[in-house]
């Protein structure tokens, strides 16, 4: 057989060692010690020639993000402040309607004592016949 090298390691080569010759002889061209260094000069530039690109489109991504952004809170205010308003006022107006309420519930609170005041007896009376009704229609 003759003395070609093989990929493969043969009883000359110790295991997990390869013959320098035989792999450059099965190395496509350009790929040769010399090449090879070349190569991997250029990816690595190129390597980072794509991070730098990477970073620089997230920036373009995020900056165009924030214009988008600011774009529609411009657009927006017009309408959002009468709304903010309107709501405003319907809070105001909740907060009236409440008081109000309040108020009349304390007139009809203090009529009725001074009506309990000066009838006892019918206001006891009145009170004995609404329990009675409820009774009957509880059951």
């Amino acid at each position: 057989m003759p003395a070609e090298s093989t990929p493969f390691p043969t009883s000359s080569t110790p295991p997990g060692t390869s013959n320098p010759q035989a792999l450059r002889r099965e190395m496509p061209v350009g790929t040769q010690e010399g090449d090879l260094e070349r190569d991997t000069a250029l990816a690595e530039h190129a390597e980072e020639r794509g991070a730098a690109s990477a970073d620089d489109l997230i920036s373009r991504i995020a900056q165009g993000a924030h214009q988008a952004i600011d774009r529609l809170a411009e657009s927006a205010a017009p309408y959002l402040n009468p709304l903010q308003e309107r709501v405003s006022g319907a809070g105001d107006d909740w907060q009236a309607r409440a008081d109000r309420a309040r108020e009349v519930t304390d007139e009809w609170t203090e009529s009725l004592r001074c009506t309990v005041r000066e009838n006892p007896l019918a206001s006891v009376g009145i009170a004995l016949a609404v329990g009675m009704l409820i009774a009957r229609l509880s059951r």
